[in-house]
């Protein structure tokens, strides 16, 4: 029942939140408070240390300080600094953390490339009428759906994660 709830709410809450951003440009609340509470939760039920546990917290607070020095600045969204530190809560004070915020940067970098481009496309004309969140990443004054990176990082460097890392070695033995 635990290894079932560890790999559905991450990778689900990370799926959401990219289709979520890339369709309405948010990330609601839920998704981070959801990540939080479930690790909350979950990583005790699994053996973990009380060190650990408190550096997983201290990950996720120090990704918020920056995170939300960026909201400040106008720099990024408020959903998508919530959805990092909720992410970094999961991932704990190591390696893995380094990771998702390399993948997530290049991610993000390639995506809004790809967005620039396609603002400056024929194809802006052929499918903004059609469907709403393509005439919304088509308008240059909207952001860029940085859910969609941060989720797709998320789902690329959870299996290295101390809680799916237990699952994994769970189901080894069974």
């Amino acid at each position: 029942m635990i290894e079932a709830a560890i790999l559905i709410i991450f990778p689900f809450a990370m799926a959401f939140a990219g289709v979520s951003d890339l369709l309405s440009m948010t990330i609601q609340n839920r998704v981070s408070l959801i990540l939080i509470l479930s690790f909350a939760i979950l990583a005790p039920m699994i053996g973990m240390p009380w060190d650990i546990y408190a550096m997983h917290f201290v990950a996720g607070a120090s990704v918020l300080a920056v995170t939300f020095t960026l909201f400040a600045t106008g720099t990024m969204g408020g959903g998508d600094a919530k959805l990092m530190s909720a992410t970094a809560v999961w991932l704990g004070w190591n390696f893995g953390l380094a990771e998702y915020l390399l993948t997530m940067s290049a991610l993000g970098g390639l995506l809004t490339l790809a967005i620039l481009r396609y603002r400056s496309s024929h194809l802006v004309l052929a499918y903004t009428a059609r469907f709403e969140f393509m005439s919304r990443l088509a308008q240059k004054d909207q952001g860029v759906p940085y859910g969609i990176a941060l989720g797709t990082a998320g789902l690329m460097t959870f299996p290295a994660s101390p809680m799916c890392q237990w699952v994994i070695e769970r189901l080894a033995h069974v």
